[in-house]
């Protein structure tokens, strides 16, 4: 019998959700998902530790340690994550904008240029990247002028129906709704324990992929953020999963079956919704865990920026010492 790996392969595009570039040489994924996090993480790493090097250099030579040196160091460090995983999946990489921009369209367009356009200064073309955005009502706006300039997007950050109809508006290339920090929540708000079949994360997936396939929306669904195997194995069929190396192992040494439980020939009929800001903002408002969660990840998000940031200005100020 074929590993669960192997069997979710085959009904799902399998993403690794890591900057871990030995783990993603030995699953190999199809594509990878970054976020500050996962950057930062993987910058503290010795496979980055020659690059981290050579972005320091580059900022010496830019004229001093201002804030606009250091942050143009820590987007090189990003992009050389990026870059190297670019070299070792076939697909694309996810490479999330700035979390303190997560209210702000402009400038969250401006850094989705700067973004592609320092990959391509290393050869690797737009059709390789996915901007992530928090998805935000002003993150979705951005997204939506950016996919109308061949610029795909993935809308992160997503724990409710309300996010997601709106990037279906937008026409975004791909959303990621967060699957365990939805489930992290429930738990905490009903000290209750969930069955792979009652999280309320899987639940929400589900609901959201049969949402799109009963009204032909062309926007990829990836579960994201996933707490153990049992979640993954109830989206098996989800258009594609990003998931972390250690449950990507897990699910290679697992011989068992694995049951496809979704589909996009099968779903219930939904109407169409469209949604205006007044509308978008109420219905997250009404949605608590929504609201909580995606304002938590974006702090947490921006807490991993400003740490990156800030060992890159150490690392700046003992160079010039």
């Amino acid at each position: 019998m074929t590993s669960k790996l192997e069997q979710l392969r085959s009904m799902t595009t399998v993403v690794a959700d890591t900057g871990d570039i030995e783990a993603v040489a030995r699953l190999k994924p199809v594509d990878c998902t970054t976020n500050p996090t996962i950057v930062l993480k993987a910058l503290g790493s010795p496979a980055f530790a020659d690059k981290v090097k050579e972005a320091i250099s580059w900022g010496r030579k830019q004229g001093g340690q201002d804030d606009a040196v250091v942050t143009a160091v820590a987007d090189r460090m990003a992009i050389d994550v990026g870059a190297a995983l670019a070299a070792i999946v076939p697909g694309r990489v996810s490479t999330e904008v700035d979390a303190d921009l997560s209210f702000d369209t402009q400038g969250s367009i401006a850094k989705a240029h700067q973004i592609i356009a320092a990959y391509k200064d290393r050869g690797i073309e737009r059709e390789r990247i996915l901007i992530k955005l928090a998805s935000t009502w002003e993150g979705i706006r951005a997204a939506e002028i950016l996919q109308t300039e061949g610029i795909d997007c993935n809308l992160t950050l997503l724990f409710s129906q309300a996010q997601a109809i709106a990037c279906a508006q937008a026409k975004v290339f791909l959303i990621s709704p967060f699957v365990g920090r939805i489930l992290d929540w429930h738990k905490k708000s009903t000290g209750q324990d969930y069955t792979a079949e009652t999280d309320p994360g899987v639940v929400s997936v589900r609901q959201i992929y049969n949402y799109y396939k009963a009204n032909g929306i062309s926007t990829i669904v990836m579960g994201a953020s996933f707490r153990n195997v049992g979640e993954i194995e109830a989206l098996a069929g989800c258009d594609r999963l990003t998931i972390s190396p250690n449950l990507l192992d897990e699910l290679d040494k697992d011989t068992g079956k694995l049951d496809r439980k979704l589909t996009p020939e099968t779903f219930n009929a939904e109407p169409m919704q469209s949604l205006d800001e007044k509308q978008f903002r109420w219905m997250l408002n009404e949605d608590q865990m929504a609201t909580e969660k995606l304002s938590d990840g974006i702090r947490l998000f921006a807490k991993d920026l400003v740490a990156l940031r800030t060992m890159v200005k150490k690392e700046l100020t003992q160079a010039a010492a």
